[in-house]
């Protein structure tokens, strides 16, 4: 169970964006809409899917983990400040 809003803080390589993203891919895999404001750019990657190649799939193996569950890529909107449809990956708001 989640709240509406919330707030994710540390310091420089504590792992807040691999949270934000965690959250964000596992509401869009339970159907809940996910808005995000990401000024860098750093959670754009989130609409392409992964590859299955070199280390990657080691570590997939390795774990005896399905790389189909784990590759996919997930339907994002970007916006701009202005609330319109921005076309291709970016910085700005995302939609999900």
């Amino acid at each position: 169970m989640a709240n509406r809003h919330g707030l994710i803080a540390g310091a420089t390589g504590t792992g807040k964006t691999v949270t934000l993203r965690k959250l964000a891919e596992t509401f869009s895999n339970d159907g809940v809409p996910v808005f995000l404001v990401d000024v860098k750019g750093d959670l754009s990657g989130l609409v392409q899917a992964g590859s299955y190649q070199g280390k990657i799939a080691e570590r997939i193996d390795q774990f005896g983990l399905s790389g189909e569950a784990y590759l996919n890529g997930f339907p994002v909107s970007f916006w701009d400040v202005f609330g319109e449809v921005v076309e291709g990956e970016g910085v700005g708001l995302i939609f999900m």
